[in-house]
């Protein structure tokens, strides 16, 4: 299993070639308003595979199309994590903390 890092650095690593393509169509890279609105949509799309894991929309690949979806969504959160400069690792664990001892 990948580390924490080996994670960023490929989200990175991926992020750099949606820029390229961004560049040769837009003329630009994506704002992190946009990357962050594209994070949205991907939440849209996972919140309708939750729907069909509790019966109410048909999908043959549903299992499948669940972890990828789970899956762009941790893209899109490490990457405005990295866009915003925050050390998500830092973050999540003393977030962790913080509730683990707000729940004792």
């Amino acid at each position: 299993m990948a580390s924490f890092e080996q994670l960023n650095d490929r989200a990175r690593q991926v992020r750099r070639m949606y820029a390229q393509r961004e560049v040769e169509r837009y003329g630009r890279e994506w704002s992190a308003e946009e990357l962050a609105l594209g994070f949205v949509g991907d939440v849209g799309d996972l919140v309708k595979l939750v729907q069909g894991k509790a019966g109410v929309r048909d999908r043959a690949d549903l299992d499948q199309a669940l972890a990828h979806e789970l899956a762009d969504c941790l893209w899109s959160v490490l990457v405005l994590a990295d866009a915003y400069g925050v050390d998500l690792e830092e973050a999540f664990t003393r977030t962790m903390d913080e509730l683990e001892h707000r729940l004792r």
